[in-house]
This record gives structure tokens, C-alpha cells and sequence, in this order.
């Protein structure tokens, strides 16, 4: 298969201690500031929550609304889990996005629910399979159910700005 034909899915490799959230969302402002209309939901933490590990939302990058992720247990407690409802709420607005032709569609990670076969999985494969170009995120420890999932087909990129950048750069260029 030619390279031009392969699809353009990209995911950042991080590691733990890597600020991803922060990248992720940078980079969700620098392309829309460039003019790329761009869907999917990307995650925001908020870590001045006192007692609540679990003060996370999702931003819908094509209109900006924000609605929270997760269902805390409070008291203080570390123990948390993804709203369902919140997910299903995700799900709507990606296939939103690429029914209405975006041209990037950003997803926060590719993480323990999708390797799982759950969480937004179906979303990116919806998206590839449209040939709607998808950037995420994977974890050093579920690569190989990211490179599985894709095929090893997508591109892996440094938690760099410079390099989603450069990625995105050939993509649209159609590199």
C-alpha cells in the first residue's frame, strides 16, 4: 500500500509523569488558531479540587461546552470511575464532528477502557473509518493494544508540540 494511503491516525506516547493533558490541549488551540476545524473531546483535570482526585471534565472541542467525567466517591477518598453517562455524551459528539466534516478529531487518550474494547474506542475507528484524520494519546504500558487496535499502522509521536505540529502539517499537506 502506498504510503499516502495509510491513514492518518497519529497517538502521543507518554509516559507517567508526562503533563499530556496540558499538550494535548495546547495543541487543540494552536490548530483552531490556525483555522482547523477540529472535533472530539479533549480532558481537563482540575487538581485544585480539595479531597477530590476525581475533579475531571471533557470539553467538546467543537462547541466548547464542558461537562464532567467522572463520578466521585467524596469523603475524601482516591476512588473514582468514568460516568457512563458522561462517555455515552462524548460518543454523540464525536460522530457529531464527523458527520459535520472536521478535519482533525482529537480524542484525550487510548487508554484502559479502550484497551479494553470500551470508552471512545468505537469513536476512533468511526473516525478512521470515515478517513477523518484522529490524534490521541497512549500510555507506554497499553502500546501493544494500541499498535493492535491500529493495525501498527499509525504514527507515534514525542509529547513535543513541535512534533504534533509537524505531523499535522504533513497530513493536511497531504504528505
Amino acid at each position: 500500500m502506498p504510503e499516502r494511503d495509510l491513514l492518518p491516525i497519529a497517538a502521543i506516547l507518554y509516559r507517567q509523569d508526562d503533563p499530556i493533558g496540558p499538550l494535548m490541549l495546547e495543541v487543540a488551540r494552536v490548530l483552531a488558531s490556525r483555522g482547523v476545524r477540529l472535533g472530539g473531546v479533549l480532558q481537563h483535570d482540575h487538581c485544585d479540587v480539595p479531597d477530590d482526585a476525581c475533579a475531571m471534565e471533557m470539553e467538546n472541542l467543537a462547541t466548547g461546552e464542558r461537562f464532567p467525567l467522572s463520578l466521585g466517591a467524596g469523603g475524601g477518598t482516591d476512588a473514582c470511575r468514568l460516568d457512563p453517562a458522561s462517555l455515552a455524551h462524548a460518543a454523540v459528539m464525536i460522530g457529531k464532528a464527523v458527520d459535520d466534516g472536521v478535519e482533525l478529531v482529537l480524542i484525550n487518550k487510548f487508554g484502559a477502557q479502550e484497551a479494553a474494547g470500551a470508552g471512545l474506542r468505537e469513536e476512533m475507528g468511526r473516525a478512521l473509518a470515515t478517513g477523518v484524520p484522529l490524534l490521541t494519546t497512549v500510555a507506554e504500558r497499553f502500546i501493544d493494544d494500541w499498535q493492535s487496535f491500529t493495525g501498527g499502522t499509525a504514527t507515534l509521536l514525542e509529547p513535543r508540540l513541535d512534533n504534533v505540529l509537524d505531523w499535522w502539517a504533513g497530513v493536511a499537506s497531504g504528505a
